[in-house]
């Protein structure tokens, strides 16, 4: 009885999706006003002046662009008990983001209108979308797999729990969402990835799950687990009724074919989401391509400023431009003030503002002047992979340097299926980055600057080693694509060949 009550209410707030994103200006101004008098009332507030911002222009001009170790003594003040720092109203609750670009952990403040009027609303506006394309759907009449981490009480503060920002959603979830949700909580919950795969597996085997919602690195671990136990020769075999993954964290451009192979199913769908621990970014509007839409009324004030300039210069979106590279800075409802997210964007559209990641601020080789960014990479490894017959499982690049006084870049690569040629792929990889980046095609024309890549096939599993040794095992944990430096090339080196360690 409540799986069509449910269906029947996202159906009908399509409509209201779809004003948001048509009157986003005026819900971003709204929003900008509504944020900065919630920020008056806080400790960073008051030191920072806020009482004096009449408006965005002010608030441009006289509130720096912070990173994280700029705001972390307040959250970790915050987390030892004290209220009203950053945001006003009690935070007890820290996603714990590992991050791709530092070792060390950032804790970002999960507010009670953080969680219900971004990451649960945002959720709501996924399924939206989904019944909007496609209202014929039974997903309701089955259960959800969520794959997701683990939190803990802090050791600092007995009332103030951290973890996985999938843990700290699930904790939270309505119970109609629990009830429709598999595995059970004690199963979900458990902290180490490794002890949690073979209980996930066989709890969820005979359910009628009829959506994922997960990483995609982790959710083919698990499904490579439910064949094993089966004997099944693929996933729509244990569940005939699969026919949404949901889907984020990564690029799923190289994982779309091993997919396709291990659901090999018409019918099935893919949504992907743009969500992190910091907020609830963007989402697909239109299924068939695959530009986000921005979410201007989810409790994010969205700034940007071009790749490679002043972050102080920044521009509201009613300012950006398409075809250009922007770093990302946002405002948010659990007190991150204007804050680097680190991410880069590219908009293709601004009515409705829509628009693609193109990489992190803090993602790239730039070694010898080539500017290679993640979306060049995956370009590439997409292209070579077709090439090739080949899938992968993942990969890594870093820079690396000869003797000669030139240099390239060194490529470590893990399949699913091999390619058939390696020397072809290696190839379309060079070829496509050349296709793609002007700057590396430069560089490596006649082997001026740089000489062509270095390919290394890893063996299975060799960066769940890498993750286990860094002690990353977990759901939000992923191989960092680039490098600009060789730390991770010189520790996957060490795990491939252990006399060089």
């Amino acid at each position: 009885m409540l799986a069509p009550v449910i269906s029947w209410y996202f159906r009908q707030r399509h409509e209201e999706l779809l004003e948001h994103a048509e009157f986003a200006v005026d819900y971003q101004e709204q929003l900008f006003n509504l944020l900065l008098e919630s920020g008056q009332s806080t400790a960073y507030g008051a030191e920072n002046g806020f009482k004096s911002v009449r408006n965005y222009e002010d608030y441009r001009n006289k509130i720096k662009v912070s990173e994280y170790e700029d705001l972390k003594p307040w959250i970790e003040r915050t987390m030892k008990g004290e209220q009203m720092l950053l945001w006003p109203g009690e935070i007890n609750w820290f996603a714990k983001s590992s991050g791709t670009t530092s070792n060390s952990a950032k804790y970002i403040p999960i507010s009670f209108e953080n969680l219900e009027l971004t990451h649960f609303k945002g959720g709501r506006d996924m399924l939206t979308v989904y019944f909007a394309h496609y209202p014929e759907s039974k997903m309701m009449q089955g259960k959800g797999l969520l794959i997701g981490g683990s939190f803990k009480t802090n050791d600092i503060n007995p009332r103030s729990f951290s973890g996985d920002l999938s843990a700290v959603l699930m904790n939270h979830l309505p119970m109609w969402a629990n009830m429709m949700s598999t595995p059970q909580m004690d199963i979900a919950m458990m902290e180490k990835w490794e002890e949690k795969l073979e209980p996930m597996a066989r709890a969820t085997m005979n359910e009628n799950v009829t959506s994922i919602s997960g990483v995609p690195t982790w959710v083919i671990v698990l499904f490579e687990r439910l064949l094993e136990i089966t004997g099944k020769s693929d996933i729509s075999e244990i569940w005939p009724n699969l026919e949404l993954f949901c889907h984020g964290g990564v690029n799923f451009t190289p994982y779309r074919e091993q997919f396709k192979k291990l659901i090999p199913k018409t019918g099935m769908h893919y949504l992907e989401t743009y969500n992190a621990s910091e907020g609830f970014f963007g989402l697909q509007f239109n299924l068939r391509k695959p530009d986000f839409t921005l979410l201007t009324n989810h409790g994010t004030f969205y700034e940007f400023y071009p790749c490679g300039g002043d972050p102080q210069k920044c521009i509201p979106i009613w300012e950006v431009e398409t075809g250009i590279d922007y770093a990302m800075v946002i405002t948010t409802n659990s007190g991150l003030w204007r804050y680097k997210l680190g991410d880069t964007v590219r908009f293709s559209s601004t009515r409705p503002y829509e628009f693609r990641i193109t990489g992190r601020t803090k993602l790239f080789i730039n070694a010898f002047g080539e500017e290679l960014v993640i979306e060049n990479a995956e370009t590439a490894m997409a292209a070579a992979c077709k090439k090739s017959a080949a899938m992968v499982a993942d990969y890594t690049a870093a820079p690396v340097y000869m003797s000669t006084g030139k240099g390239g870049h060194e490529w470590f690569v893990e399949f699913e299926t091999a390619p058939e040629n390696l020397e072809l792929f290696k190839y379309t990889l060079d070829e496509e980055l050349k296709i793609c980046n002007g700057d590396y095609a430069a560089k490596r024309r006649g082997d001026l600057a740089m000489h062509e890549p270095v390919v290394h096939v890893l063996p299975k599993g060799l960066f769940h080693s890498w993750l286990k040794s860094n002690n990353k095992l977990g759901v939000q944990n992923k191989i960092p694509r680039l490098s600009n430096d060789r730390k991770i090339a010189e520790e996957i080196l060490g795990l491939l060949m252990p006399e060089r360690a």
